[in-house]
């Protein structure tokens, strides 16, 4: 079996290679796209090659069988590979959908899960969702904005305020009414309820605890350490050069 990369150039294959290649009982399967190479290669155990006079034999891959296989309740085929010697490396995802855009919110969805997979196996902490950790982060700087002076205590004091635009946002975007929920919320972490939260699908405040609203600790670390470096970086700009 050959398998060829997408190429925008005209010479990647042409039908007389491919004619031969059949009458030699080789199997061809031809445009595979360049994200999809490297999880070929890791399920295959093959490796790339730019021109056929690199070919050798440690660079080839294997599998008992390879063929056409007809998707049940649908007229399309795939080219399936079975009796792979190291399987395990890799694992495919099959989404089906009735059109383009529900089979890509579907694969956003896939990859939003695996990202937080990923963050909590990167740093394994859990808190709760629904702005909680947000919201009280914000009410402990703002307590400790009040212990010191200068341009630190405004400094902290803004900092604290931006970090309740989250909760507010989750909110409006519910069609809650977001000045009264973020003062509730406020509210209850002054009262030491620290899990207390946004509760989207019934407009109010809960405790994200109780309802297993979690997400990972990277999740929340990483977006505010990066809005902190674009900050800081926009600050460090002290001109602007219009090219028209």
């Amino acid at each position: 079996v050959v398998l060829i990369q997408k190429s925008i150039l005209r010479d990647a294959y042409n039908e007389l290679s491919l004619h031969f290649l059949a009458k030699m009982g080789i199997l061809v399967v031809t445009d595979i796209d360049r994200g999809d190479v490297e999880f070929i290669c890791r399920t295959l155990g093959c490796t790339p090659i730019a021109h056929s006079d690199n070919l050798t034999k440690d660079k080839l891959g294997s599998a008992e069988h390879v063929g056409d296989v007809t998707m049940p309740g649908s007229g399309h085929k795939v080219v399936k590979f079975t009796g792979v010697q190291n399987p395990g490396n890799t694992m495919t995802v099959l989404l089906r959908g009735s059109n383009d855009l529900v089979l890509a919110e579907a694969e956003r969805s896939v990859h939003d899960a695996q990202c937080v997979v990923r963050s909590l196996v990167k740093k394994r902490y859990i808190i709760a969702g629904g702005g909680a950790p947000e919201t009280e982060v914000s009410l402990k700087l703002k307590e400790h904005s009040q212990t010191v002076t200068g341009m630190d205590a405004y400094c902290m004091k803004a900092f604290a305020e931006a970090l309740e635009v989250i909760p507010y946002t989750l909110a409006e975007n519910a069609g809650m009414k977001p000045i009264d929920i973020v003062t509730e919320l406020r509210a209850r972490h002054a009262d030491g309820e620290k899990g207390a939260g946004i509760n989207v699908k019934k407009s109010k405040v809960t405790d994200m605890y109780g309802i297993d609203v979690l997400q990972p600790l990277l999740v929340s670390t990483s977006a505010i350490s990066l809005a902190t470096e674009t900050v800081c970086m926009i600050l460090k700009v002290d001109d602007l050069i219009v090219v028209a």
